[in-house]
């Protein structure tokens, strides 16, 4: 398994020839607050971690990086691409727990020629009402694993701060020479949501 940094490709199909179906796992966990009480008690859950509702999504873009089609934007409203080649596997509200937080297997054999990218981001619900940012979440993460044997194929750890933005670009799944590589981002922005940043991709 190799470590990414940011900024970093690594190929997925060319050193595995037999790599059709891969899973991608995001996670995170909110970060634990020493404080209590008054405004903080309005978002914190359990007394001493922040209530803060992540969500996976994956754009599948083409050559230009705009959307192929309208519903190539999947997430916790639509959890299959048109083709059926990208599946999510639904929301988790709290971020609690070892592990992934969401799940997206991704069929690459099954993935059209018109699509030449699978854009990964993390973005926070509702984040402008309840005043919420990536600064109260820590150790971010996304992975590639072979999704026939779980062998984990990459991991790139967001570990920079991210305070005052809400939605992190982690990573992008891309063809290069008819082969399948992966590339480490760790963009982030300040879109309140998923409507506004699928506006970068129109």
């Amino acid at each position: 398994m190799i470590n990414l940094q940011k900024g970093q490709k690594i190929d997925l199909t060319k050193g595995n020839p037999n790599l059709s179906k891969i899973l991608v796992g995001l996670g995170w966990d909110p970060v634990r607050n020493k404080g209590g009480g008054g405004f903080l008690s309005n978002i914190l859950g359990g007394g001493n971690t922040a209530n803060i509702d992540c969500d996976a999504s994956v754009y599948l873009l083409n050559a230009q990086g705009k959307l192929a089609k309208n519903k190539n934007l999947v997430y916790f409203g639509n959890l299959t691409s048109p083709c059926g080649s990208v599946r999510h596997s639904g929301d988790n509200l709290t971020g609690e727990g070892e592990g992934d937080d969401e799940q997206i297997q991704v069929d690459l054999g099954r993935v059209p020629q018109d699509v030449h990218r699978l854009v990964f981001v993390v973005n926070i619900y509702d984040c402008v009402k309840r005043k919420q940012d990536f600064g109260m979440i820590k150790n971010a993460f996304i992975r590639i694993a072979n999704n026939a044997n779980g062998q984990e194929l990459c991991r790139f750890n967001l570990s920079e701060g991210y305070a005052g933005k809400t939605t992190l670009i982690a990573g992008e799944v891309y063809r290069h020479n008819n082969e399948w590589k992966f590339a480490a981002l760790g963009e982030s922005t300040t879109d309140s949501g998923l409507q506004s940043l699928t506006n970068r991709f129109l």
